[in-house]
């Protein structure tokens, strides 16, 4: 049974600020994840137009191998360990599919995002049928609840219940920051609807929970860091993200070929 989640993250901006946040964040974070012959290869990041929808279309390959065992390496294909992810950015409204080509249609991922200026209280914002909606678990994610977080992911600076913008003067968010932003013009929430189909018999459902685990584990780390670095995107435009991901890109390809001849020349010594 395919496995469908809707994740709801409230945050203290606009979602025009948002737009520009999450860019910045990914461009970060696609560095950071970046090295030794792993990380994000960008192969498409280009304007769409479909169906009378307009926006960015990006296809990006993650290279895992090295983040797994050396046995998986070995025993798997190659191109078990790359996962393809094809993203549709028609802001506020935002598609992505995650695949992998040596299980093909067993494997895929499929994240539909809306992005409204209200606290989370739209039910069904993605407008599905009412038998699918009534199998949909809505998950609740509060960027400045720590228990959230694992030891292993926190980061002190990365704490929206401790920061400050110096810019904007949000945060820190206390226990009941929502309410707070109640009469404030400065709140959004993220509607992330996502569907896991992993079809593998015996290890479907496992499979098909460790990946919503995970999801969530992504989005609440991810949008933590994204308020707190508010001060260094809030001032951006869209035509600095561009360059930005245009610079990204070269980036990424640089890191990952240097790290690819760095692993060869300590194979053939």
């Amino acid at each position: 049974m395919v496995i469908i989640k809707e994740y709801r993250v409230v945050l203290p901006c606009t979602v025009e600020e948002y737009q520009v946040g999450q860019l910045f964040s990914v461009a970060e974070a696609s560095k950071n994840e970046t090295g030794g012959g792993d990380g994000i290869e960008v192969l498409v990041n280009e304007p769409y137009e479909e169906d009378g929808e307009k926006g960015q279309y990006t296809h990006k390959i993650y290279h895992i191998a090295n983040k797994v065992p050396g046995f998986l390496r070995r025993l798997a294909p190659a191109n078990a360990l790359e996962f393809h992810e094809k993203a549709w950015n028609a802001y506020p409204y935002c598609r992505t599919s995650e695949s992998n080509e040596y299980m093909k249609d067993n494997f895929i991922i499929k994240i539909e995002t809306w992005h409204k200026p209200d606290l989370g209280t739209i039910e069904n914002v993605h407008k599905l049928d009412s038998d699918t909606w009534k199998d949909v678990t809505v998950v609740p994610i509060d960027i400045a609840d720590r228990s959230q977080v694992s030891n292993a992911d926190y980061k002190e600076f990365e704490d929206p219940a401790r920061f400050q913008s110096t810019k904007t003067c949000r945060g820190p968010l206390g226990p009941n920051w929502k309410k707070e932003l109640l009469n404030s013009q400065n709140r959004m929430c993220a509607y992330k609807l996502v569907t896991v189909n992993f079809k593998w018999w015996g290890l479907q459902k496992r499979v098909e929970n460790l990946i919503h685990e995970q999801e969530k584990r992504i989005f609440t780390n991810f949008h933590r860091q994204l308020f707190c670095t508010i001060d260094k995107w809030v001032d951006l435009t869209m035509d600095d993200i561009r360059r930005m991901e245009e610079e990204t890109q070269k980036e990424l390809a640089d890191l990952r070929e240097k790290g690819k001849l760095r692993g060869t020349s300590a194979a053939d010594a």
